[in-house]
């Protein structure tokens, strides 16, 4: 259920979407709306009629970054002591595939929000960046870890030592964003999207989105074996039988999640 911070929509009968509800401030991060956020994913991820989730803000603005009116006079002991570092990983922990959709501002914890995401569909025009040290702090919630897994030490090391943004176009360029669209249809090409993720099988898909993530902090032989249990594992459930048997046959399979 919606919220008035963050927006639930069911377009279709499997795919979830998350939008961001604060446009006033630029859909700012503040603790309410990460603990709403997190609540939205924990419901999510025990929704077994879910099978795909698109996190969105709005057609002008993604997230512009933590709400810095609530930091300007926290102290570290503040930060030590903050007990919902968890609520930056909802998205992460999802298993459910996740799409970002970006428009207009992507910074700071907004960027760090769109990286725990599994793939990125950027607008032409959108604004990506981490910003955070010209304000005198750094990220703080993935943004050197994830940022420089994806778009590799040096251009992570420009975006994070000298906050400067890039357009989606760059970032699909750098391998930060999956796919760059026009501004103007991004919703649609993430729904589309979405749409085709949904008709496949779910536990199939989870468990590739898995051995990938599990894979990126794993040796080669370590993520070869891990995709193979994982391979193994799915021989075991009807989605197989049904995908097999309906290529087969050359008709449309109809997945169950079991």
């Amino acid at each position: 259920m919606s919220d008035e911070w963050v927006l639930v929509e069911r377009p279709e009968p499997h795919v979830t979407i998350l939008r961001l509800n604060r446009p006033r401030v630029r859909n700012a991060l503040n603790c309410a709306m990460r603990d709403a956020l997190a609540s939205h994913c924990r419901a999510i991820a025990a929704d077994d009629s879910v099978r795909v989730v698109i996190l969105t803000g709005g057609p002008e603005h993604f997230a512009a970054g933590a709400d810095l009116s609530e930091f300007v006079n926290r102290s570290a002991a503040d930060i030590l002591r903050d007990k919902s570092w968890d609520n930056w990983r909802a998205i992460a922990n999802l298993p459910q595939p996740v799409i970002a959709a970006v428009n207009g501002f992507c910074l700071g914890g907004g960027l760090e929000l769109a990286m725990g995401a599994d793939i990125i569909i950027a607008g032409e025009n959108a604004k990506l960046g981490q910003p955070e040290v010209r304000v005198g702090i750094m990220p703080g919630a993935g943004g050197t870890q994830r940022l420089a897994r994806a778009v590799g030490k040096f251009a992570a090391m420009r975006m994070v030592l000298t906050g400067a943004m890039i357009s989606g176009t760059e970032a699909k360029a750098l391998g930060l964003a999956s796919q760059v669209v026009a501004d103007d249809k991004v919703m649609e090409h993430a729904l589309e999207m979405a749409r085709e993720m949904a008709c496949l099988p779910p536990l199939a898909l989870q468990s590739a989105k898995q051995a990938i993530l599990m894979g990126e902090t794993a040796s080669l032989e370590q993520g070869l074996y891990m995709e193979r249990k994982a391979f193994e594992v799915l021989f075991a459930t009807r989605d197989k039988q049904e995908g097999m048997e309906a290529f087969l046959a050359k008709r449309q399979a109809d997945f169950s999640g079991e």
